[in-house]
């Protein structure tokens, strides 16, 4: 691959299988690199980087402060295939395969692009030794070629279980618990219904990033969209799809007409005419991450309102630790990965129906703020940062990557015995819970 001299930008064509395709990126080659340089991390992924502020990147973000980070995408169709690099500010190099249209449907001929996209990456980069990190089991098709030191499953929520899931991804997510050599589950929940999958998985909820969030707490000015709105204000970030309890949000419009309600997110895989439209109900569309402080000083309490339904059975809401770290009360629905540990703790109200929500939110509101429950939100969540759950991820993997080294230096190339095993009551303990 050829330097461009104008903003590093780099095009180059080739031929795969007759078709004629470009790469264009920053400037994230090998050169410089020392010879002992970590291994790169490959991300295989069915979120996008710039989308919404999330748990991949949070982990992959720290991850790249020691390595090089390949964030792949899936497809967009067009006219032409190619593939765009580009680098985050986190310092990511954020992958996007773009695939001609007619192949849009066709699995065998999408991946069959995708593999060879994928390999023409690792060509120009100069990817060598390298960890496997899915999100998805339905990149398997396309990534089964690769000879990684170490393959991570960091599984975040219950894909099967979402809108519009593929048909395959049960059976491909079978093959990916025996490939991975590590698996992470995104909440205790999800670790309880996977730990019997595979011996090797480590529940790792929700992180928290305490000085973003905690700057909620000195905000005094609102922004501009939400300045008008009046007080009290029961606010929600995040997706609206169809987790979201449109109903009670609905009801509780109706059953506290005096409050107003801030829905920030954007909306997806559902109809935007089926949400509840009342004076009292802003949407105000999607927020950055770094705006999201400057919204959330602005409420008087913070609501997760999830429905209860076999798309939240096994969520674990990364916005539970950062409405506390924000300094606010917190009303939820009974989502078990809420219930327990802030519910049983007393650091979130647990309400379901429209009155008993509402009540809990006003009673929050009259108690308001106390210094001893302000303590506690704090030393919970001391104990649960982001910076923490990489470290012990990192140490997990590297123990692997060793193992597989050492195997293969030894001829072992089955890499069966790289393995690490652990007990689920084992696994629980090393991943800190």
């Amino acid at each position: 691959m050829k330097n461009s001299d104008a903003g590093g930008r780099n095009e180059v064509a080739n031929g795969i299988g007759g078709e004629s395709y470009a790469v264009s990126s920053y400037l994230l080659n090998d050169e410089g690199r020392d010879a002992g340089a970590e291994p790169d991390l490959v991300c295989l992924s069915h979120l996008r980087w710039n989308f919404v502020y999330q748990r991949p990147q949070h982990l992959l973000s720290r991850c790249a402060q020691t390595r090089r980070v390949f964030f792949v995408e899936e497809p967009f169709f067009g006219e032409e295939m190619r593939l765009e690099v580009t680098r985050s500010e986190e310092g990511v190099c954020v992958v996007v395969p773009h695939l001609p249209e007619h192949v849009r449907g066709r699995r065998e001929e999408e991946e069959s692009l995708q593999q060879a996209l994928l390999s023409r990456l690792f060509a120009e980069y100069k990817i060598g030794e390298h960890i496997l990190w899915y999100y998805t089991p339905m990149a398997l098709g396309w990534s089964r070629h690769l000879r990684p030191l170490a393959t991570v499953y960091d599984c975040m929520d219950e894909l099967s279980a979402f809108e519009f899931a593929p048909a395959e991804l049960r059976e491909r997510e079978a093959e990916l618990f025996r490939r991975a050599d590590l698996v992470f589950t995104g909440g205790h929940s999800l670790y309880e219904a996977k730990r019997g999958r595979a011996p090797h998985v480590y529940a790792f909820p929700s992180g928290i990033d305490r000085e973003h969030f905690g700057r909620a707490r000195d905000i005094d000015a609102d922004p501009e969209d939400q300045a008008n709105i009046p007080h009290p204000r029961l606010g929600f970030f995040g997706v609206v799809d169809e987790r979201l309890d449109l109903e009670l949000l609905g009801a509780l419009a109706d059953e506290r007409p005096d409050w107003h309600y801030v829905i920030i997110g954007p909306v997806v895989k559902i109809d935007p005419e089926t949400l509840p439209r009342r004076e009292n109900i802003h949407y105000l569309g999607g927020k950055s991450y770094k705006e999201l402080p400057s919204y959330l000083a602005g409420w008087d309490v913070a609501t997760l309102l999830f429905a209860r339904n076999e798309h939240t059975r096994y969520i674990s809401p990364t916005k539970t630790p950062e409405y506390l770290a924000a300094g606010k009360p917190v009303v939820s629905t009974s989502i078990r990965d809420v219930v327990r540990p802030y519910g049983e703790t007393g650091l979130v109200r647990i309400a379901d129906e429209p009155r008993e929500f509402a009540a809990a939110a006003e009673e929050l509101m009259r108690e308001g703020i106390s210094a001893e429950w302000l303590s506690r939100v704090d030393a919970f969540l001391a104990q649960n940062t982001w910076d923490r759950t990489w470290a012990r991820m990192a140490e997990l993997i590297d123990g692997v990557a060793e193992r597989r080294r050492a195997a293969r230096a030894a001829g072992a190339v089955t890499g069966s015995l790289a393995r690490p095993r652990a007990n689920a009551a084992g696994a629980f303990a090393a991943a800190g819970d």
